[in-house]
């Protein structure tokens, strides 16, 4: 008979956060937060019980190529242009403790550097074969894993020569619709991540480098993929910067 614990799940407030880890809302680098920005002080409310209840969004949806953005776009037989990739990691709490179940979503640019979406406004050519977006299930020890190709950086209108660095978004939900956070992931050895007026808002380095996914040698499969590994905390004085959670945990 399995050992199934008996507790209600942890809400409200844990660990105190830590404001200078994270970027203020009023940036004047990126010019879209000037008008993003509160203009009054923050408030933070505790989830009701339909928030935090209520309806999931996908968790029994997960397709056999969800998390495979190299085929889940392309024709039969063919695959997405680019250097290959693995992402892994673990969705971790403020203990350290792991997050079984938790809804990852993922979307890029392809190897070029452009989404595929009507507004997309650069030039760079579209991949036919690239979606630029999949999910995936974190397991009983909370990690995830997907295969992709690693974007391209972009131009954006920030500033006169403003580009964005190689990057991927993650979307994590929990058990409630509203329990969704989103962040972005860089790569280690990336210069232009330095340069990025986005990035360039956070004050503390090692908040910057949390961040940024090292290299993972020993997942790498040989003439095909490299790896690379992100952990994301999801509370705490060290969490991980999340684009919608500025106010606090």
């Amino acid at each position: 008979m399995s050992d199934i614990p008996n507790r209600k799940p942890e809400t409200g407030a844990f660990f105190a956060r830590d404001h200078a880890w994270h970027p203020p809302a009023f940036a004047p680098g990126y010019k879209t937060s000037i008008l993003r920005s509160p203009q009054r002080a923050l408030l933070s409310l505790d989830g009701t019980i339909s928030e935090i209840t209520g309806p999931v969004f996908g968790h029994g949806m997960i397709g056999e190529l969800d998390n495979d953005l190299i085929h889940n776009y392309a024709k039969s037989g063919e695959s997405a242009i680019g250097e290959r990739i693995i992402v892994h990691g673990q969705v971790l709490d403020e203990r350290g403790r792991p997050q079984t179940g938790v809804l990852v979503e993922f979307w890029q640019a392809n190897a070029g550097g452009r989404y595929r979406h009507k507004k997309e406004s650069y030039l760079a050519a579209i991949d036919p074969n690239f979606g630029g977006c999949g999910r995936a299930i974190t397991d009983e020890e909370g990690r995830y894993y997907f295969r992709t190709v690693r974007p391209g950086a972009y131009p954006w209108p920030n500033g006169v020569n403003d580009w964005r660095p190689a990057h991927i978004h993650f979307s994590v939900f929990g058990q409630g619709f509203s329990q969704r956070l989103i962040t972005q992931m860089y790569f280690e050895g990336d210069p232009m991540i330095w340069k990025c007026p986005i990035v360039g808002t956070i004050a503390d380095k090692a908040a910057i480098e949390q961040l940024i996914a090292p290299m993972d040698w020993g997942n790498t499969i040989p003439m095909d993929s490299r790896a690379y590994k992100f952990d994301i905390v999801l509370r705490g004085r060290r969490s991980t910067m999340f684009e919608n959670k500025l106010e606090g945990n």
